[in-house]
């Protein structure tokens, strides 16, 4: 049974506004939670692999985090609402960037770990430069910027290049210099005992059990929002559902810096918007073709190269950790862009 068929859309469009907002909320809670639990298995069970802190956060933490968005995504795109499915990837990205790293650079000392940031750092501006000039390369296709569809093969493309990441994360992993700690290293093979084994699997199926119900109320509670208000799928796509599918990047960030372990936040930042492109977006055109709105051409592609770039500048940036600055800017980045992204859905 597919997604689209758990919860009937009659049932939302029976409930009352805060009862959809209160399942939204719920829908939120359960994505999170879900996140945690399967991020936390997964990274036992693969901690065993001897990957440094800041690649397990660009691999293992970063494709845990992210099951929000590729549940949500693809479930919406099962549903055919593209403008929420690809909303959603392009949005989570502004918002990984710009929001979480920004707030957390302004909070605390991030350092930068050159190794991975000179490596992973180029792949996050590649891939969101190749979901651009992709998107473009459609439209000059299509020949109408009304008419833009993302096809299945150039979704199954972008997962192809989602085992090229891995298969370079691990790669690269071998050769850091910082490896994980010894203790660390000796906790996670004292878990591949039997039992723990089991019981961590079964904990990542929970997970990922939680992400896929909570994505399922979130999609169908917001598209009957957006149909009582006639707001575009692709305004909330990119502001409360964004937000709220990155909320546990958004509690990791806080929780790895407050515990001194920015090194896995910003790991996982990166990882999560080359994931967003690879996996989130990658996953939902496979599952089916995506219509590109004309505001992603003129709004938000834009303000996504502009975050990357942005974020690709300050790595390069002389010192040894990111400036309080920079957090302020890609802040005022996030806020202007919520007022466009409002702007945009009053005039429609």
């Amino acid at each position: 049974m597919i997604l689209a068929d758990i919860v009937p859309p009659a049932f939302f469009a029976q409930q009352a506004e805060w009862v959809l907002w209160a399942l939204a909320g719920a829908a939120i809670a359960l994505l999170v939670v879900g996140a945690d639990r399967a991020v936390g298995a997964a990274a036992k069970l693969a901690g065993a692999l001897g990957m440094s802190k800041v690649i397990i956060g660009a691999t293992v933490v970063s494709l845990g985090t992210t099951s929000p968005e590729a549940a949500v995504s693809v479930n919406a795109a099962i549903k055919g609402d593209a403008d929420l499915a690809l909303g959603n990837g392009v949005g989570s990205i502004i918002c990984d960037t710009a929001l979480i790293f920004g707030l957390a650079c302004l909070i605390a000392r991030v350092p930068k770990d050159r190794f991975v940031l000179n490596r992973h750092g180029w792949l996050k501006v590649a891939v969101g430069a190749i979901l651009t000039l992709a998107s473009l390369g459609l439209w000059w296709a299509a020949g109408d910027i009304h008419n833009v569809l993302m096809p299945r093969w150039m979704g199954a493309a972008l997962l192809g290049g989602l085992v090229v990441y891995l298969y370079l994360s691990v790669r690269w992993s071998r050769r850091h210099p910082q490896m994980v700690p010894e203790e660390a290293s000796a906790a996670m093979k004292a878990d591949h005992k039997a039992a723990r084994a089991v019981g961590n699997l079964l904990m990542l199926v929970a997970g990922l059990a939680l992400v896929v119900g909570g994505s399922e109320l979130m999609v169908g509670s917001m598209k009957e929002v957006c149909v009582r208000h006639r707001v575009p799928p692709a305004v909330i796509a990119v502001t409360f559902v964004a937000f709220g599918t990155s909320l546990p990047e958004l509690v990791t960030a806080i929780a790895s810096v407050l515990k001194g372990h920015a090194d896995i936040m910003v790991g996982n930042i990166i990882g999560a918007d080359i994931l967003n492109v690879l996996f989130v977006i990658g996953a939902s055109a496979t599952a089916m073709p995506l219509h590109i709105e004309p505001v992603f051409f003129t709004f938000l592609l834009p303000t996504m190269m502009l975050v990357l770039i942005l974020f690709r500048l300050f790595i390069s940036a002389d010192g040894p950790s990111f400036r309080r600055w920079h957090g302020a800017l890609l802040l005022a980045v996030y806020a202007a862009f919520t007022a466009g992204t409002v702007a945009l859905g009053i005039q429609k």
